[in-house]
């Protein structure tokens, strides 16, 4: 039996899945204050005493660190980085908080030392940061994926006065230095609240007696081992709408281009499918400005749920979100909402319908409008601003060619036939949705705890580079730490085979799910000729590959 959770911002859904069906489900709202709370609430619900010994393995997805980046609920972080020449500090120090430090060193494109790290200037650096308070640090260095010995120094010069230090090379291997910077930065500034978390997770599942294997949803639209997610909590950003996309395709069968709409209480998010795939931020994604290599579905969200709350600025107009007060009237909360305006138009019939009327009613007053006539303009401003969000992603990605998770480059216009439906109030807005975006619309079964579906089916995924100099005689795997002496024959074919075998090797230590075979691809492939004085001396090679994201094919196959 595979158990799939996913704390969403609103509600925490939970599923149980046994070869291939929906065994049992359950759904509690969130308490953001708390989300051990929703999910003890959850597992109670859910868990029936023959369950328990039979969960083989449990998948989680959450909107912790997304959020505590879009809140800005960061800690601070002693950023120590090695930038050499050729970059300009303010094409990388991009708001990476106030203890941003950089030091004098070079290492070139090749992994050659070309100048000394400044130890003198890290030590007194060091002696500041850890004045100011400073428990974590995040080290990256220009070219540390073809060699990493400045980020070793100073993660090791670091470690004295720290609690963690994320470290650039073991996060990813990517080239693009200000990206790898700005991942270690975000990797080092959410650490301590996701381990607060992870700590809580573990104490609730041993208090429900589960020990089955367990992992987080990561954004590629795959998990990881929540041991690993420990180090590694950066992974886990953008893990809640990753969960959508992976549910939209395990409960629909998608081929075509499509629009897809996770309609929650507090937001939508909005994914783009091409030729029945999901689109990719192949480089990786970004926030608040800063570009990170983490790789991740494409998607956006818009502040518009079905608790959004119903307001009329100083104008006089009508505004919908993105504030969300809480529950709507009908489930006793303080301010009318979204909801409420649909019970009022009688789009459904949902908790008290007397407190939605009522509250519309008092806000129909303010603005001498008829009630009915004011839930409709309340409905059509809300979907009207998810209609155009979504117009302007579309318009964003046929502008440049766009990737799909299966490496496939679509330089043709990307032109949705169907619009696909999930979350809580999506039954109730289908019927108008349909009529804005003029396309063949589905909701599927269980769209309500497509989230959960869509964690609990998810396979491991993850992803290396790796780099080989014959000149020098040295292949790398940064992200795996692993190092080996290379001859000058050393081949493509030979790079290729070493890096599915690491990955492999990693694969086994890490115990990833239940999967025994692996999906590898090879996603990057090439070879350069290095050229001294006037002739081909060596060649410069590299390789990406990774555990390919997916589902399940029990599940599918059933």
């Amino acid at each position: 039996m595979l158990l799939g959770i996913d704390v969403g911002g609103t509600h925490t859904d939970a599923v149980i899945i046994d070869r291939g069906k929906i065994a049992a489900r359950a759904k509690v709202e969130t308490c953001r204050e708390n989300l051990i709370v929703s999910l003890d609430a959850v597992l109670t619900k859910i868990l029936k005493p023959e369950f328990k010994q039979s969960i083989d393995r449990i998948n989680l997805s959450t909107t912790l660190t997304t959020n505590a980046i879009i809140e800005e609920q960061l800690e601070e972080v002693g950023v120590l980085t090695v930038a050499g020449p050729g970059l300009a500090p303010e094409t990388f120090n991009h708001n990476l908080g106030r203890h941003f430090q950089l030091f004098a060193g070079a290492i070139d494109h090749r992994g050659t030392r070309q100048r000394e790290l400044d130890g003198e200037a890290l030590n007194k650096a060091l002696l500041q940061l850890r004045k100011a308070g400073i428990k974590v640090f995040a080290v990256a260095g220009k070219f540390s994926s073809r060699n990493p010995e400045f980020e070793d120094i100073l993660a090791a010069e670091a470690a004295p006065y720290a609690d963690f230090v994320a470290i650039g090379h073991k996060i990813s291997g990517q080239l693009n230095f200000p990206r790898r910077l700005a991942t270690a930065y975000y990797n080092a500034a959410v650490w301590r609240r996701y381990n607060n978390f992870a700590d809580a997770i573990c104490g609730s599942l041993e208090k429900f007696n589960l020990h089955a294997p367990l992992n987080i949803l990561k954004a590629d639209g795959g998990t990881i081992d929540f041991k690993s997610s420990r180090s590694s909590p950066v992974q886990t950003i953008l893990s809640g709408p990753a969960a959508s996309v992976m549910g939209i395709i395990a409960l629909s069968s998608i081929h075509e281009d499509a629009v897809i709409l996770d309609i929650g209480g507090t937001t939508t998010d909005i994914a783009i499918f091409a030729q029945g795939a999901p689109l990719l931020e192949k480089e990786g994604a970004s926030f608040a400005g800063r570009a990170t290599s983490i790789r991740a579905i494409k998607t956006c969200s818009i502040g518009i749920g079905g608790d959004s709350l119903i307001a009329i600025d100083e104008s006089g107009a009508v505004k919908v979100g993105p504030q969300r007060p809480g529950p709507p009237l009908a489930f006793n909360g303080s301010a009318p909402t979204l909801l409420d305006a649909c019970n009022v138009k009688g789009l459904c019939a949902l908790g008290n319908m007397e407190k939605s009327w009522a509250g519309l009613t008092q806000l129909a007053m303010e603005v001498s409008a008829n009630m009915v006539d004011l839930a409709e303009e309340v409905i059509n401003l809300a979907l009207k601003a998810i209609h155009n969000r979504c117009l302007q992603v579309l318009e964003e990605i046929n502008q440049k060619p766009a990737y799909t998770v299966a490496e496939i480059i679509h330089s043709q216009t990307i032109a949705p036939q169907k619009l696909f439906i999930m979350g809580g109030p999506a039954r109730v807005f289908a019927p108008e949705l349909k009529k804005i975006f003029a396309l063949e619309t589905v909701v599927p079964e269980n769209f309500d705890v497509a989230n959960a579906v869509g964690a609990a089916l998810t396979r491991p995924t993850q992803e290396i580079d790796l780099f080989a100099d014959t000149g020098k005689k040295r292949m790398l795997i940064p992200a795996l730490d692993l190092r080996k002496e290379i001859d000058r024959s050393y081949s493509l074919e030979e790079a290729r085979e070493d890096g599915i075998n690491a990955l492999k090797n990693s694969f086994e230590k890490y115990h990833f799910a239940d999967d025994s075979s692996p999906e590898i691809e090879i996603i990057n492939a090439e070879e350069f000729n290095m050229v001294d004085d006037y002739s081909i001396s060596s060649k410069s090679i590299r390789v990406s590959c990774q555990l390919k994201p997916g589902l399940e094919t029990d599940y599918r196959n059933a």
